[in-house]
């Protein structure tokens, strides 16, 4: 049984797509309260925050989804006839349609696409707009770029062949795994590397689900980026200029000072440290050559 005094964690996002009529995001309608509001839905256990956005988005609404830049939180108090009542924390992220169509289901009944003010004055809740309003604070962009470093591959004091051919360990290989179904939530479309071995074997499964070939980036790997550190950063915006969404594995001697050029100290942690552990993710959102924003993901 859940504890009562337990915060519930929730996920949701601001649906969005572009047609004729430019910018829309969808509201839902629910039955049960009968009030409209973002899509969003409980985590369940052993799931990830991102991965529960993308899941309870598909069942709301029917859309499949690339997930964006995060949009913060809401927290609330959870009251009756809710099943479970309590402190609540909603996780959201923007969230792009790439497909699938609306049909009433147990929870929501109605789903309509709306310009952004139009949604604002539909919603219910002060927080929904909050979360609204913090997507339209910044344009939709032409391009996210998956910045990732690759899984463990040992100590290089310990390997004694040619470095590029230092492969991941066990512990490695499991955490390419959880970074593909991590990758896998923003869409991409497009699979770059480092040339050495143990960043193409990092995103290899993605190229795999995909079905597309890895493309090999010398200017992204320690020994191309630091004789040339403009011509990798250039490297790096040439592939967000190509718009959608593509993976770039590279190096934790490459990465912090990308992120730190793109977005200075906004991106450090306490200790002033750009976040760069194997196995982990900077998912970039990219308007043009201008960044939107930088979030960190830990290793999955």
């Amino acid at each position: 049984m859940a504890d009562p005094r337990a915060e519930i964690r929730a996920a949701g996002a601001v649906l969005w797509r572009r047609n004729g009529r430019g910018l829309e995001v969808a509201v839902v309608h629910r039955p049960r309260y009968d009030d409209w509001s973002l899509p969003k839905g409980k985590i369940d256990d052993g799931e990830t925050a991102p991965a529960a956005a993308v899941r309870e988005v598909g069942e709301e609404t029917g859309f499949r989804v690339a997930l964006g830049r995060r949009l913060g939180e809401a927290r609330y108090l959870v009251q009756a006839p809710a099943k479970r009542t309590g402190p609540k924390v909603v996780e959201y992220w923007a969230a792009r349609a790439v497909g699938g169509a609306f049909a009433a289901n147990a929870e929501v009944d109605q789903l309509r696409w709306l310009t952004p003010a139009d949604a604002a004055g539909l919603l219910s809740y002060d927080y929904d707009r909050n979360v609204l309003r913090s997507f339209t604070a910044l344009p939709v962009p032409t391009a996210t770029v998956l910045l990732v470093r690759h899984g463990e591959a040992g100590e290089r004091s310990k390997w004694t062949g040619d470095d590029e051919l230092r492969p991941l360990t066990a512990e490695g290989l499991r955490q390419t795994e959880r970074l593909t179904d991590l990758l896998c939530l923003f869409g991409p479309s497009m699979v770059h590397s480092a040339p050495r071995l143990r960043c193409t074997q990092t995103v290899a499964p993605l190229a795999e689900a995909l079905g597309v070939d890895i493309i090999e980036e010398p200017r992204l790997a320690e020994e191309g980026y630091w004789p040339d550190r403009a011509a990798g950063r250039a490297r790096l915006l040439q592939i967000a200029d190509l718009g959608g969404t593509a993976a770039v594995c590279s190096q934790g001697g490459v990465i912090p000072d990308l992120i730190f050029t793109l977005a200075g100290r906004a991106a450090a942690d306490d200790h002033g440290d750009i976040p760069s552990p194997k196995g982990s993710t900077w998912v970039l959102s990219m308007h043009g050559r201008q960044l939107l924003a930088a979030d960190y993901y830990a290793q999955p």
